[in-house]
């Protein structure tokens, strides 16, 4: 896989920054801004057009990832209707940056994993090294794989991990996740169809080759620039700081891209950049909304303290085990958690609010936020 971030600043040395600027943005410009390129102020009219907006939702929960989808969208989709999406091939579920999951269009997958793929691998060496997985057991698990798969084939995570024993590969121990994270990050298994479980949410995906499964795969002219204009489209008003962390590339080259994106986006601030053209808000968005563990909108910024009290992040998280509670969300600002229990025959059950900040949001408005979360999963 080349490493797009190894050579990019050689490429970026005679670029000329023509940059269009606008008068800083306050508080509330930048929460409304942000509302409108999350799509959660401006929603798209189906859940496919929410994920090319997006690019990337973080979505180490699945079911977390897939209401970050819906509740960007128009009506009232159902879980199912996203779930369709990924056994149509349309949406796909991969290690795409920072080692971490997201759900992605399927044909941006592969220019993704050429500008993050060989840092995640570089990054997930010494714990494979500690596993014992060198590059022989990595050569026999994808050549089982593939071979597994050829065809058309597949194959849960406990059915792959059947593979690998078979090729001589021990999957315990971690070391099935870590193969599986291998292949994922070089581009040879992604997750696409649904695992479907009677009376319960689904969590799980087949695992199927990449270049058998994603059939429409585009290549942007520069991956990077592209990655970084996208970034915006989906989370601005934000900076290469904020990049960075997103996509876990270094700063510098973060700042590189940004310098190379000058004329397909606007600068607010100093260094803090806008889409051209925002999505539209829609007068009946609701103001009050309930979003999922994990959601784009609260964790993919270097600093949320714009969004996010410090008390209220607090209990918001990340916390020591890395998790990120639900939030529910005021006019742009994280106001309080909420609960759901995912087990079997409980995701019929309540959702059950705990608002932080007083006042923030009537009983009312937590409680329609709370609703259409519980048609979508339980659609």
């Amino acid at each position: 896989m080349h490493d797009v971030a190894g050579d990019v600043g050689a490429r970026r040395e005679d670029v000329r920054v023509t940059i269009t600027r606008r008068a800083p943005a306050s508080r509330t410009r930048l929460l409304a801004q942000r509302l409108r390129s999350h799509r959660l102020s401006a929603p798209a009219a189906t859940v496919a057009e929410a994920a090319d907006h997006m690019l990337a939702v973080q979505a180490q929960e699945f079911w977390g990832g897939r209401w970050a989808l819906a509740a960007r969208t128009r009506g009232a989709p159902t879980l199912a209707d996203v779930d369709a999406l990924f056994d149509a091939g349309r949406l796909v579920r991969s290690w795409t940056m920072r080692g971490t999951i997201h759900i992605v269009p399927a044909r941006d997958l592969p220019w993704m994993l050429s500008v993050t793929g060989a840092r995640q691998l570089r990054a997930a060496a010494g714990r494979q090294r500690q596993l014992g997985l060198d590059e022989e057991s990595m050569r026999r698990a994808e050549t089982a794989a593939v071979a597994a798969l050829r065809g058309g084939g597949r194959l849960n995570r406990a059915e792959l991990f059947e593979v690998f024993s078979a090729a001589g590969v021990d999957p315990g121990g971690q070391r099935g996740y870590h193969l599986l994270y291998a292949l994922g990050v070089r581009g040879v298994l992604c997750q696409g169809p649904v695992v479907r479980r009677e009376g319960a949410i689904a969590r799980e995906q087949c695992f199927v080759l990449v270049d058998k499964w994603v059939t429409d795969a585009v290549t942007p002219p520069d991956p990077l620039v592209e990655l970084f204009v996208r970034y915006i489209d989906g989370h601005g008003p934000a900076d290469a700081g904020d990049f960075a962390w997103w996509s876990g590339l270094p700063l510098s080259v973060a700042r590189q891209a940004a310098a190379a994106s000058a004329g397909r986006l606007v600068e607010v601030d100093e260094d803090v950049f806008v889409a051209r053209d925002l999505p539209r808000s829609r007068p009946r968005a609701p103001s009050v909304l309930a979003l999922p563990s994990f959601d784009e909108y609260y964790l993919s910024y270097l600093d949320r303290s714009r969004v996010c009290a410090p008390d209220v992040a607090a209990v918001v998280g990340p916390a020591k085990n890395g998790m990120v509670r639900p939030i529910v969300l005021a006019r742009g600002a994280v106001a309080g958690v909420w609960a759901h229990s995912k087990a079997v025959g409980r995701h019929a059950d309540d959702p059950v609010p705990e608002l932080l900040v007083p006042d923030a949001a009537t009983d009312a408005e937590v409680a329609a936020a709370l609703e259409r979360y519980a048609r979508f999963i339980t659609g």
